[in-house]
């Protein structure tokens, strides 16, 4: 099955509940027979003003889009605030069991990271330190419920800015992702692991172009 993610960004003066409206609407004009699954990340609260996770604050969706052949989407390209359209290789080192109906919320917190690679090393060098390194690294210090990890394999959009990587990192509770003693661990140690994330992530990502977001996730098909 193809998958594709596009993003939409907020517009101005467009509040949390509003651009939660527009996104969900947009969603469900694209329930068709040629998508087998649809779900969406997407900002419905501001974040914290003071975090260890930079945050940003703007306003943004990440729809993804399941089918075996690929869907134009073109009411997401149309839409306003698009941001890009991506084919991704997706994997879920972690997976949560769904038991909650579509079109609810799912449980929880969650962070979604768009990132590039370093450029002083090769794309091999990025993919083997991001999969070998980091991803059992953030399963052993983080608390996390659901890892859904993108690869971005091609930009289906020309004007889509050069993403190598679309992360979902998801919580339980908003306090496992909120509270850096439990996001990382625990009191004594996440100082610790803290320098251990930072040095890790140093070594394949440019910091420089890293987005990161608080999201909440609702799966529209599943």
């Amino acid at each position: 099955m193809r998958k594709e993610i596009y993003l939409i960004k907020g517009i101005p003066k467009e509040n949390y509940q509003q651009f939660s409206e527009r996104i969900l609407d947009l969603t469900s004009t694209l329930k068709s027979d040629t998508i087998e699954k649809l779900s969406v990340t997407y900002t419905t609260k501001s974040p914290p003003k003071i975090s260890v996770i930079p945050f940003k604050k703007e306003k943004i969706a990440a729809i993804s889009v399941y089918s075996k052949k690929g869907n134009e989407c073109n009411a997401i390209r149309d839409s306003e605030g698009f941001a890009g359209a991506f084919e991704v290789k997706e994997a879920l080192p972690v997976s949560y069991q769904k038991d909650w109906p579509d079109n609810m919320l799912t449980p929880g917190a969650c962070l979604l990271t768009l990132f590039q690679k370093k450029k002083k090393i090769s794309y091999e060098t990025f993919i083997t330190r991001w999969h070998n390194g980091h991803t059992p690294l953030s399963l052993k210090i983080h608390p996390l419920w659901h890892y859904n990890r993108n690869v971005v394999e091609k930009k289906i959009t020309e004007n889509s800015f050069d993403w190598h990587g679309i992360v979902e990192e998801h919580t339980r509770t908003f306090s496992e992702l909120l509270n850096p003693a439990k996001f990382f661990g625990n009191p004594f140690t996440m100082f610790y692991n803290m320098i251990r994330v930072y040095f890790d992530t140093q070594s394949f990502l440019d910091y420089k172009t890293i987005e990161t977001y608080l999201v909440s996730e609702m799966h529209i098909k599943s």
